[in-house]
């Protein structure tokens, strides 16, 4: 087997999600503590062979349909690459590895990574046949993300931690729904159940929803007593441009350039975004760390 495919079939590139796992270490303030990053990272590994474990199932499951697709017919398996019975193989050797070395580093992130397996196994299997809720579990996996690098890195995880996650994942996930819905309409081939709950208007309206709302949010954060004590600096508010930029942008690559299929990919792809993603965490670092 190619190199090429093998990254296909565990798609190697969803793997940047898993830098979620950072994020309480990184606003906790203790990210360069000693053995701290190198626990996060090893758990980015191990989380990151369960979560291929469970892409290898969704995509035996959604062979039939992902053939019909434009860009998803090219996936390993839809494309006749990998045979069923060793992709088969290849997800429950990544599923032992990833979950052992999930316990291994820490019996807390063990279980939260359990956790996420068998939510996502259920998604893949079923529940993502059902418009809304196929949504609400993907932003629910961020949320199991930070709280597994809250675990490793024996931080708590804050309420505002938890609901901006869940806010910007519900908000890129609606962008990835929108494509499926243009790809829908475009071929007459409602490759995806849940698709028929989603149209345009539906979709177009949710985004600017969750948009508004986690902007709100990010503001009440950056301003809150609680916040401002806790890291030592008034200005955290300053941060919000970035939040504002990123948003607009997103929104801009989903409702004029139509680009929102795969997020992940637009992360290594759009200047812009990266430039803004850059700035954000450069300007937090400085807020953090250069007290």
């Amino acid at each position: 087997m190619k190199l090429g495919t093998l990254r296909d079939l565990l798609r190697a590139e969803q793997w940047v999600k898993n830098g979620f796992l950072v994020l309480p270490a990184f606003f906790a303030g203790n990210i360069l503590a000693p053995g701290v990053l190198p626990q996060v990272l090893l758990g980015m590994v191990a989380f990151s062979l369960v979560a291929s474990s469970i892409y290898i199932v969704n995509d035996l499951r959604d062979a039939p349909a992902d053939r019909l697709h434009p860009r998803k017919c090219k996936r390993p398996i839809a494309a006749g690459l990998v045979k069923p019975s060793f992709a088969i193989a290849v997800a429950c050797v990544l599923a032992a590895i990833g979950l052992g070395s999930a316990f291994l580093l820490n019996t807390e992130f063990g279980l939260i990574a359990l956790g996420y397996g068998l939510m996502n196994l259920a998604y893949s299997l079923y529940l993502k046949r059902w418009a809304i809720l196929d949504v609400m579990i993907i932003a629910l996996g961020f949320i199991l993300r930070i709280h597994g690098g809250g675990a490793l890195a024996e931080v708590p995880i804050s309420m505002w931690l938890e609901i901006l996650t869940f806010l910007l994942a519900l908000f890129i996930a609606f962008g990835k729904r929108r494509d499926e819905v243009l790809v829908s309409n475009s071929s007459g081939n409602d490759a995806r159940r849940s698709i028929q709950g989603y149209n345009l208007e539906m979709v177009n309206t949710s985004m600017a929803l969750i948009a508004s709302v986690t902007l709100v949010a990010y503001l009440m954060y950056t301003v809150s007593p609680e916040v401002m004590d806790r890291i030592g600096n008034t200005h955290v508010y300053y941060t919000a441009f970035f939040v504002l930029m990123g948003m607009l942008r997103y929104l801009q690559l989903a409702l004029v350039k139509n680009r929102t299929g795969s997020p992940t990919r637009l992360v290594y792809e759009d200047w812009p975004l990266q430039a803004i993603i850059v700035g954000w965490l450069i300007t937090f670092a400085l807020i953090l760390y250069a007290r």
